[in-house]
């Protein structure tokens, strides 16, 4: 057991895609189902990128990345990862990580897309701007 202090860095945390401050300090803990994420998509610089839009999956109340043609839970849409998350490099691992679930968000610097199915899941909570 290794009981040193480490640092780890996973470049810039681009939260650009935050509106505002509103609802930052509100975030709930939530894991990843690594097994769901594209690496070149979600992750291709070893971390999963602050701002993935993310749907619970219905077996085991994982999260993964939202997807309007999923049948798992994932096609409901409910907030955002609010921070940068180090990649597993084996995807049997499953990440900790914050969602943001209420505030404003600028859409055009999310890292990844969000149909209009998906804003509708999410009226009322996120404004997006």
């Amino acid at each position: 057991m290794n009981l040193n202090q480490t640092t780890e860095w996973f470049g810039n945390d681009d939260q650009s895609w935050l509106g505002s401050e509103h609802g930052t300090q509100a975030t709930e803990t939530i894991v990843l189902d690594t097994s769901t994420f594209t690496p070149a998509t979600h992750y291709p610089e070893g971390f999963f990128k602050s701002g993935i839009p993310l749907g619970q999956i219905t077996a085991g109340g994982k999260y993964g990345p939202y997807d309007g043609a999923a049948t798992d839970g994932r096609e409901v849409l409910v907030g955002f990862l609010y921070s940068a998350v180090g990649a597993p490099t084996v995807t049997t691992i499953d990440p900790a990580g914050a969602l943001f679930t209420h505030g404003k968000v600028r859409e055009s610097r999310l890292p990844v897309s969000v149909d209009a199915a998906g804003k509708a899941d999410v009226v009322g909570s996120i404004r997006f701007v």
